[in-house]
């Protein structure tokens, strides 16, 4: 296995013991203020995100990600995120409005937390910037499934600020993520 390189590019390798201590800090000392903190810092890093992969996709001739079919796409960037540390991902539709990110081993996540709802909010700032960079319009994600708060995986959910707005406000009132997809 070919890790991605990161020399040449503008990411920094940081434990996930370091992740989980800054959002633990941050929950501590912002109380619910933290969620914000952690989205913004990963929404400014898919950028950098997105350039890694992009020289991994070409490195591996597999060619410039915005030109691959989605297929291929999520194939290579479910790959990419596991070699890069991530954890073992999987990336698949779900129907026609949005897709799962799945990882068993998410690096954020952090089961001994325990925290009574999904956690993982730097990884949901990342992934909707990186993969925003390849969509027609702007994207978004949401952690829906979280071991931080005891699920069995993490599960993303990206898709458009709409799709995303309706399963937040159909979650507020109890319904599950699967229903309010389906309501679309």
């Amino acid at each position: 296995m070919q890790t991605p390189s990161l020399s040449p590019s503008s990411l920094s390798a940081v434990p996930h013991a370091s992740l989980r201590a800054l959002r633990a800090a941050l929950v501590r000392d912002l109380s619910d203020g933290f969620a914000a903190v952690l989205q913004e810092a990963g929404y400014a890093g898919g950028e950098s995100v997105f350039g890694a992969f992009r020289e991994w996709c070409v490195a591996k001739g597999f060619g410039e990600p915005e030109r691959l079919a989605l297929s291929r796409f999520q194939a290579h960037a479910a790959t990419f995120f596991s070699e890069a540390g991530w954890g073992k991902v999987t990336i698949s539709p779900i129907g026609d409005v949005a897709v799962a990110l799945d990882a068993p081993d998410w690096s954020e996540s952090d089961p001994a937390a325990a925290m009574p709802y999904p956690a993982c909010y730097y990884s949901a700032g990342m992934l909707g910037d990186f993969f925003g960079r390849i969509a027609d319009g702007q994207l978004g994600c949401m952690e829906v499934e979280c071991r931080t708060s005891g699920s069995s995986r993490c599960r993303f959910l990206i898709g458009s600020p709409q799709v995303l707005a309706h399963v937040y406000q159909r979650l507020t009132e109890g319904v599950d993520y699967e229903t309010a997809l389906a309501q679309l």
